[in-house]
């Protein structure tokens, strides 16, 4: 597995080690659980799974991607080269978590869902070399690399947000 992946994977399995059913489903009003975050994640990485995995059999010819306009290229260099990735964004209804599965089906999918992106991220790379391999909707045309780098700090950016959610609220004395 690529090594950011790899370290997304570990960052993943060492933040919900022992995540109780409180951990899993604690969220400030009107924000995602801990579970919810998680299978945002899955869906991300199966998602991009998908794109890559479609492109790699239509053909021998790399995939059809315009050109970058200025404002991806900027937003694709502070997220995917410098790994500052912003709050508040609206994530893609495909995307979006349904909350119907448990947490623990939540992190067997997204974890399967990590490792078949990363094939096929290594398919395409193969096959097409460190061209774009697909458009995001947001970031522009982008490289096996620069999907690895932008779902690492994604999902850092998430795993952050589950380890504060997780904390306990202190007793009162």
């Amino acid at each position: 597995m690529d090594a950011y992946l790899d370290r997304l994977r570990s960052e993943i399995t060492r933040a919900t080690l022992e995540f109780s059913d409180a951990d899993w489903r604690r969220a400030p009003a009107g924000r995602w659980s801990s579970a919810q975050i998680l299978e945002h994640l899955g869906r991300t990485y199966g998602t991009t799974a998908k794109m890559v995995e479609l492109a790699v059999s239509a053909s021998g010819a790399p995939p059809p991607v315009r050109p970058a306009t200025l404002k991806e290229l900027i937003a694709r260099l502070v997220v995917a080269e410098l790994g500052l990735f912003p709050s508040g964004m609206q994530s893609q209804p495909v995307v979006l978590p349904t909350g119907e599965v448990t947490p623990e089906q939540v992190l067997q999918r997204t974890l399967a869902s990590l490792e078949r992106m990363d094939a096929a991220l290594d398919s395409a790379e193969r096959r097409w070399g460190r061209g774009s391999v697909a458009m995001h909707k947001v970031l522009g045309p982008m490289s096996a690399r620069q999907w690895r780098r932008f779902h690492y700090f994604h999902g850092h950016h998430h795993i952050l947000q589950m380890l504060k959610r997780s904390r306990r609220p202190k007793k009162k004395a």
